[in-house]
């Protein structure tokens, strides 16, 4: 495994824009055919032109899996990797995995997954963690544990779990898993419908956790105050409903929570999502059926029912997110980045106010981007599919 970036030949310089694909990508039709937006600027929106030379330096290769990451106050990395691996990258080198863990269930989509520290990391030296926690009988769920990083960092002390998805699904797919801390101090936790006909029907049912935008204390696992339901009406950790599978979650300059989730053949979404509203999975979706087929009656409105703020037919597959604020691409200010795997590409959205007024594809050709991070020096950290870590700079 490659892990000193003196180790690599050279940087790559690029120019992080390819206008013709993304313009042939907005000439193509739609999956859905007969689907129309809601509203002007729903989808295709103005393509952006602008030239972004950066120096592309690969950090690390051969990682196993990799899916999450979270930067440590001391510009460490923590890296999950899907195959229940929890790894620390620091001055160059990447450790090996850190002890505690508990088993994750690698099957299909699930494994070791999303990985987050709050802003006092410095002083309690805590962790979170999503994974898809086996439950026995093949079934699994969603399940996010704590733990404390050991002064040298080999080792995660004191882990426990916190929360637990319910119910749990013989499945391997569709489990969400974006972990945020918002403003307050309370862990947003995104979660999948676990994509089969029967629990995908359940993103509309109050009494689970699945399709939901939850919001949890940290420390507790319990409801976090000022979630929209309480007990009798709901699952009380609810935040909001309606969602497919949401991989890509963060907050904006103002501290309001953003997601993307993945669609089906098309319908890829992104939310504004806000207490106790309904998004509508699997009633409606701009998208259709792997088969061609209409998902449900094939609708893309109904009342009570919340229209995304933008969608994508073809997909992005959207995996990683953040608004960057950093000083040394000043162009990319307050702008949404977005992984894509399907589009193997960062996908840049300008949102003024709360609609998407342009979008360009960064990096084609990177291959399947699974999360991305702000260095400190305002430099971007990309997360492939294929085990590399790259450190994108002003060239």
């Amino acid at each position: 495994m490659m892990t000193r970036p003196a180790a690599i030949a050279a940087s790559l310089a690029l120019c992080l824009a390819a206008p013709p694909a993304l313009a042939e990508l907005n000439d193509r039709p739609p999956n859905a055919s007969g689907q129309s937006p809601a509203f002007p600027g729903q989808t295709r929106a103005p393509e952006i032109r602008q030239q972004i030379p950066m120096a592309r330096t690969p950090l690390i290769r051969g990682l196993s899996n990799p899916w999450g990451m979270a930067l440590l106050p001391d510009g460490g990395l923590l890296i999950t990797e899907r195959t229940g691996t929890l790894r620390l990258y620091r001055d160059g080198q990447l450790s090996q995995p850190i002890q505690g863990m508990p088993e994750a269930d690698a099957r299909g989509q699930g494994g070791l997954l999303d990985v987050a520290v709050a802003p006092d990391f410095d002083r309690t030296r805590q962790v979170w963690f999503s994974f898809s926690e086996p439950r026995g009988n093949g079934r699994n769920a969603t399940a996010v544990g704590t733990g404390r990083l050991s002064a040298d960092g080999t080792a995660l002390e004191e882990m426990r779990v916190i929360f637990r998805q319910e119910p749990a699904w013989d499945s391997t797919l569709h489990f969400g898993s974006r972990l945020v801390f918002d403003r307050q101090g309370q862990l947003f936790v995104t979660t999948g419908e676990r994509s089969r006909p029967e629990p995908r029907q359940l993103a509309q049912d109050l009494g689970t956790h699945l399709g939901k935008v939850l919001r949890i204390d940290p420390v507790t696992g319990s409801p976090a105050p000022g979630n929209p339901f309480r007990d009798g009406q709901a699952r009380p950790e609810i935040w909001s409903w309606g969602h497919r599978n949401i991989q890509a979650a963060a907050l904006d300059g103002q501290g309001r929570l953003w997601t993307v989730e993945h669609g089906p053949q098309g319908g890829d979404e992104l939310n504004l999502p806000q207490a106790g509203r309904n998004y509508g999975w699997p009633v409606i979706t701009y998208g259709q059926d792997y088969s061609g087929a209409p998902i449900g009656r094939g609708i893309t409105q109904r009342e009570g029912m919340e229209q995304p703020v933008y969608y994508w037919d073809p997909v992005i597959a959207p995996s990683g997110m953040l608004f960057y604020q950093g000083a040394m691409f000043p162009e990319l200010q307050g702008d949404a980045l977005i992984g894509g795997l399907q589009a193997g590409a960062v996908v840049r959205l300008r949102i003024e106010g709360d609609r998407v007024t342009g979008e360009q594809r960064l990096l084609e050709g990177i291959g399947r981007v699974r999360d991305i991070e702000l260095a400190p020096d305002g430099a971007l950290l990309v997360l492939t599919d294929a085990g590399e870590l790259i450190r994108l700079a002003r060239d």
